[in-house]
């Protein structure tokens, strides 16, 4: 099987992480900023993880359990904020909790 070249990856990484950024700059629905903060921490991992393979070192393993970790971390504070938000306003538009007072 003949590997494919670092730079195949790195463009897949910078594609997700342009789509996930797109994502986070123009939807207004919580959950679907979420997927796209997801789908960016993802493109870096995978960045790690290729940069860790050609220079033959574990490090960018290390570094995708971590954002593995804060993904984790990230997605029960945003979901437990978002049923919050939904119990409250009856809404999951962002622009909505920009509007609550105190």
């Amino acid at each position: 099987m003949k590997p494919y070249p670092i730079d195949y990856g790195l463009i897949l990484s910078a594609v997700l992480f342009a789509l996930g950024l797109v994502g986070v700059l123009v939807r207004r629905n919580i959950v679907f900023l979420l997927l796209s903060i997801e789908i960016m921490l993802d493109a870096a991992g995978l960045a790690f993880v290729l940069a860790g393979a050609r220079w033959g070192r574990p490090d960018g393993q290390v570094m995708y359990i971590f954002i593995l970790t804060m993904a984790a971390a990230e997605v029960s504070v945003g979901l437990a904020l978002i049923m919050r938000m939904y119990h409250r306003l009856k809404s999951l538009d962002s622009d909505e909790v920009s509007r609550m007072k105190g």
